[in-house]
Order: C-alpha cells, then sequence, then structure tokens
C-alpha cells in the first residue's frame, strides 16, 4: 500500500510497528468476502485499504474533512473500489449520516486519546457482532471497554499492546470485542 499525506497530517511514524498492527487488525478481524465493515476514525486510510482488500465494502468516517479527501485519493492510487468515505464529527450526536442507514457486522474503531465513547452507542443498532477497537491510550480504551462489555452486551475476545515507541510510556493497544 501507498499513502499520500501532508507534513500536518496525524500518521504512524513507526512504520515498522504500524505494518505489524494493521496485520494484526485484518488477522484479528479474520475478514471474509462477504464481510461489512465500519471503520470510525479512519484518518488517512491507514487500516480502511488494507480492510478493504478483504471485505466486501468498507465505509470510513473521520471528523477532518482534508484527512477524508487524502484518504479517498489514497483508495484511488492503491486501486481501491470498495471503500466509501466520510466526514463527520464523531464526537456530535450523529442522526443525519448517510452511513447511519445501513448494517455492517464488522467495525473498527482507532480513536484518538480521548477515546470513542461518543460512538459506542451506534454499533449494536448498525448490527456490530464484532469490534476491533485500538487505542493509544490505555486508560479510554479500559473506560470504553468497560461500556461495550457492561452496557451493550459485548465480550472481551482479546487483547494486547504493541510498542509503538520503545523506552517510553507509548503503546498501541488493541482489543477486540463479539457481541455476546
Amino acid at each position: 500500500m501507498e499513502f499520500h499525506f501532508l507534513p500536518t497530517d496525524f500518521t504512524q511514524v513507526n512504520s515498522g510497528i504500524n505494518r505489524l498492527m494493521v496485520h494484526r487488525a485484518v488477522d484479528m478481524l479474520a475478514l471474509k468476502s462477504d464481510d461489512r465493515v465500519l471503520e470510525l476514525f479512519c484518518g488517512l486510510g491507514n487500516f480502511t485499504l488494507p480492510l478493504a482488500q478483504n471485505a466486501a465494502e468498507v465505509v470510513a468516517v473521520e471528523g477532518d474533512a482534508g484527512l477524508v479527501a487524502r484518504a479517498r485519493e489514497n483508495a484511488k492510487c492503491n486501486g481501491i473500489d470498495n471503500a466509501t468515505f466520510y466526514t463527520a464529527n464523531l464526537f456530535e450526536p450523529l442522526t443525519h449520516e448517510p452511513w447511519l442507514k445501513h448494517s455492517f457486522n464488522k467495525a473498527l474503531l482507532d480513536p484518538p486519546r480521548t477515546g470513542a465513547i461518543e460512538v459506542l452507542e451506534y454499533l449494536p443498532k448498525l448490527g456490530v457482532q464484532q469490534i476491533l477497537y485500538i487505542s493509544c491510550y490505555p486508560g479510554t480504551l479500559a473506560r470504553d471497554a468497560g461500556e461495550l462489555v457492561n452496557r451493550y452486551g459485548y465480550k472481551l475476545k482479546a487483547a494486547g499492546v504493541m510498542d509503538m515507541f520503545p523506552h517510553t510510556a507509548h503503546v498501541e493497544s488493541i482489543a477486540l470485542f463479539e457481541k455476546g
């Protein structure tokens, strides 16, 4: 995969760990050719494009319109035609978003440090059976995991960490949840 981005865009700077993380995400979701995946906080398409290579469709949502534009360009550049990108503020109530009218069986969340608590309520309503949550801050992952399990009926199936920046406290956490 080839990704184009601007110097001010967020991208994972540890490319070796990022490649391992993307590969691990695809493996953990065990994608099939009929899977419909919702990705929230998609950025430039770091996970979107590899997911799209293995699924029927990926709908990816991001709050930054510039990142969404570059994600679309990256999809086109890599010959990915089964990924659709939307701009939406995922920290505000979502009501009229066109992608909310569809169903998905899998989801990938890759939120900023503040977590994804604002979007969790939508996942069961959309039919999501499996959620892969990738976090750069274990504290918000723990908070959101509690909500997914105790409020929305998902079960934690697997979890792990990746040392994104050795000799620092910065790790990427990854957790797989399935509807119970």
